[in-house]
C-alpha cells in the first residue's frame, strides 16, 4: 500500500490527534445511499432504495466543516449506486491539502476504468473492494452473478496503473474461514492489497456465519498464524498482527468490550442522521455529537461487533500512532515518496 506523503501526513496525523484530544470523531463513515446491487448473506441491505431524502452532493460540506474526521469513509449500500458520488467526493475532500483521507468501500460491480480515474482525480486516497472468497463462490454469498469474474478483470487491470491504492477486504465469516490465505493469495496474483475484518451477526440477526464451533475456531487461529508469519514478506496485507489477534479474541468470546463508537468515530446515514455505528440505530442531527456521546457512547456496552473501522481504532493513541504511520504515512516530501526507484548503473 502506498504510503501519504510527508504533507498530507502531518496534516492527518495532526487532525487525528486534536479529534482524539477534543472528542471529534477520527473516522466518518458516510452512507451515501441504501440501495446495493447486491444481496450479500451476511448484510442488511440489499437491492434497489428509494433515495429521494439522500443527501446532495453539496450538503456534505457542512458535515465536513462541523466534524472535521482525518478520514472519511464513502460507503451505502453501493456508493457508485449514486451517479453524482464522483461530485459527493469533491464535496467531501473540499480543498483541505490532503484531508481527509478517503476511502471508498465499496463491491465494484459498477466500477469501470473511467469511474475509477474520475474518482481519483476528486480525492479518493484508498478503494475498499469487498472480496467474500477467491473464486466464483464470491457470486454466491453476494447473489449477483458474474461479480468475480469482473473483479477477476477489473482490479488487475487497474492495479495495473501503479497508484496502489486498491485493498481488498475479506470479512471473516463460518463460511470462508478457511480462504483466508486463499485471499491472501489471490490479491497477491491481482496486485492488489488485503485487509480482514469480522461478521458480525448483529447485523443481520444471523448467528450462522459467526464462527461458533470448536472447529471453525481451529481453522481461524491455523490460517491466522499461517497469515503472521508470511507477513513480513507479504506486504500487501495490511492488517496489523495485533488486529489479527484482536479478531480472534472477538470469536473467542463471541464479543470484545469496549467499542468506542459515536466517540471514535460514527455513521451519517443516506438522509442525513448521525448513527454511533451502523447498527445502532439511535439518530442524533448535525452538531449533537456531544449528546451522542453523553447519552449513547458513555454508556455503550454493546460487544457484537470486529469490523474494519472499529478494528482501526479500538487501539491505545499510542498504538494507533505506530501501526498507522508505519502502515500509511510517510515523512518522505512527495516528490520523493512518488520518484521511481533509479536503474542500477551498468559497469
Amino acid at each position: 500500500m502506498h504510503k501519504v506523503p510527508l504533507g498530507e501526513s502531518l496534516r492527518v496525523i495532526g487532525r487525528g490527534t486534536v479529534n482524539w484530544f477534543s472528542q471529534r470523531p477520527l473516522v466518518v463513515s458516510f452512507e451515501v445511499t441504501n440501495s446495493c446491487t447486491c444481496w450479500c448473506k451476511h448484510c442488511d441491505h440489499g437491492g434497489p432504495k428509494d433515495g429521494a431524502k439522500n443527501l446532495k452532493p453539496t450538503d456534505y460540506r457542512r458535515y465536513m466543516e462541523t466534524l472535521k474526521p482525518a478520514v472519511v469513509q464513502i460507503s451505502g449500500g453501493e456508493p457508485l449506486m449514486r451517479r453524482d458520488v464522483v461530485d459527493i467526493v469533491r464535496n467531501v475532500k473540499g480543498h483541505a491539502n490532503g484531508l481527509p483521507y478517503t476511502i471508498l468501500v465499496s463491491n465494484w460491480s459498477l466500477m469501470t476504468e473511467e469511474r475509477y480515474l474520475a474518482l481519483r482525480e476528486a480525492g479518493i486516497d484508498q478503494f475498499s473492494v469487498s472480496l467474500d472468497f477467491p473464486d466464483e463462490r464470491h457470486d454466491e454469498f453476494r447473489r449477483h452473478p458474474g461479480l468475480y469474474r469482473h473483479l477477476s478483470r477489473i482490479v488487475p487491470r487497474l492495479a495495473a496503473l501503479g497508484f496502489d491504492d486498491i485493498v481488498m477486504n475479506t470479512c471473516i465469516t463460518a463460511d470462508n474461514v478457511a480462504q483466508i490465505n486463499a485471499a491472501a493469495d489471490k490479491a497477491h496474483e491481482w496486485g492488489v492489497n488485503i485487509n480482514y475484518s469480522a461478521y458480525s451477526p448483529r447485523r443481520t440477526g444471523c448467528p450462522d456465519y459467526f464462527l461458533n464451533t470448536p472447529e471453525q475456531l481451529g481453522v481461524l487461529r491455523r490460517e491466522l498464524e499461517k497469515l503472521k508469519r508470511r507477513m513480513p514478506q507479504a506486504p500487501w496485507v495490511i492488517s496489523t498482527p495485533a488486529t489479527l489477534d484482536a479478531t480472534t479474541r472477538y470469536f473467542e468470546n463471541h464479543g470484545t468490550p469496549g467499542c468506542k463508537a459515536g466517540l471514535r468515530w460514527l455513521v451519517v446515514t443516506p438522509d442525513g442522521a448521525m448513527q454511533p455505528c451502523s447498527m445502532q440505530f439511535e439518530r442524533f442531527q448535525l452538531g449533537e455529537q456531544q449528546r451522542m456521546i453523553d447519552e449513547f457512547s458513555a454508556h455503550n456496552t454493546c460487544d457484537q461487533c470486529y469490523v474494519s473501522i472499529r478494528s482501526m481504532l479500538d487501539k491505545s493513541f499510542p498504538r494507533l500512532v505506530s501501526e498507522y504511520v508505519g502502515g500509511f504515512f510517510s515523512f518522505k516530501p512527495r516528490q520523493e515518496e512518488l520518484a521511481p526507484e533509479a536503474e542500477p548503473a551498468e559497469s
